[in-house]
């Protein structure tokens, strides 16, 4: 997993944590044929469930800046028609105009329906978020900077009982959590991430390509050491109970902190 502990921080806080990139970063990651997620997003392109875009509204500059970033990444050739399958990273449009998502290419949401989301703007988006407030205050400037034509990252992370990439609310039900004492129950859980990146799509337009690459580690393999553990104790700790329940994390809150801190120890 393509992830820095450093990035989770404490106290836990629901905020925007955008970083600005080079002009030479890398946007976009390959996507290995025949992967658990190249299977799992093969199956939603497949039943033609990854698209979604307003009525009339044109994704074509959108598709021609990917293609020219995955041509500086090193990675001609790209076919707009299996986008789903060109990259690990799901794909969404920004309109800088009005802060709304006018299309997306989603495959493996967190949790979220993209058909949901469509041209709703940054507050109607982020309104089911706990603990919101910071996010919501921030809004209109976020979307302008993403919008910028400067290009952007950012990171979140969750604990899921769940292997499973696609995490769509009316396809896959979240999964139970494990059973048995607190090492059998850390031994089912997964660090799951999301690096987040912005880069425009130019032509004369206010808009940019907003990507979302989901990473899985089993938690026993990512914690590998005291000072991480540490470190996501401390953030799991501190994390509210409208956090926890939008996270779905109040029934793992105890173990998970009872396992950490022996880890840390």
């Amino acid at each position: 997993m393509d992830f820095d502990f450093e990035l989770i921080a404490a106290p836990f806080r629901m905020q925007p944590g955008l970083r600005r990139l080079a002009a030479g970063a890398r946007h976009l990651t390959p996507l290995a044929a025949g992967s658990p997620l190249y299977e799992e997003k093969r199956r939603v392109h497949e039943a033609g469930a990854a698209r979604h875009g307003v009525a009339g509204f044109d994704p074509a500059p959108a598709l021609a800046a990917i293609a020219r970033q995955a041509t500086l990444e090193g990675h001609p050739g790209f076919d707009a028609r299996r986008l789903e399958l060109a990259f690990e990273e799901d794909i969404a449009v920004l309109d800088g105009a009005d802060g709304t998502l006018p299309w997306l290419c989603v495959c493996v949401p967190s949790h979220w329906a993209p058909e949901d989301k469509l041209g709703l703007d940054f507050a109607a988006v982020h309104a089911p978020v706990a603990d919101n407030a910071a996010l919501l205050r921030a809004g209109r400037q976020l979307v302008e900077l993403a919008t910028s034509g400067e290009r952007w990252e950012r990171f979140v992370w969750s604990i899921s009982p769940s292997p499973r990439f696609d995490g769509h609310p009316r396809r896959q039900p979240r999964a139970p959590w494990p059973a048995g004492d607190d090492e059998a129950f850390a031994g089912g859980c997964w660090l799951r991430a999301e690096r987040q990146t912005f880069f425009p799509v130019g032509q004369g337009t206010r808009q940019a390509v907003f990507t979302i690459r989901v990473m899985l580690q089993p938690l026993a393999q990512a914690v590998d050491s005291a000072a991480k553990a540490a470190r996501l104790h401390a953030a799991l700790s501190s994390m509210s109970d409208a956090v926890l329940a939008y996270k779905g994390l109040a029934p793992a809150r105890e173990p998970l902190l009872r396992w950490l801190a022996r880890k840390a120890a």
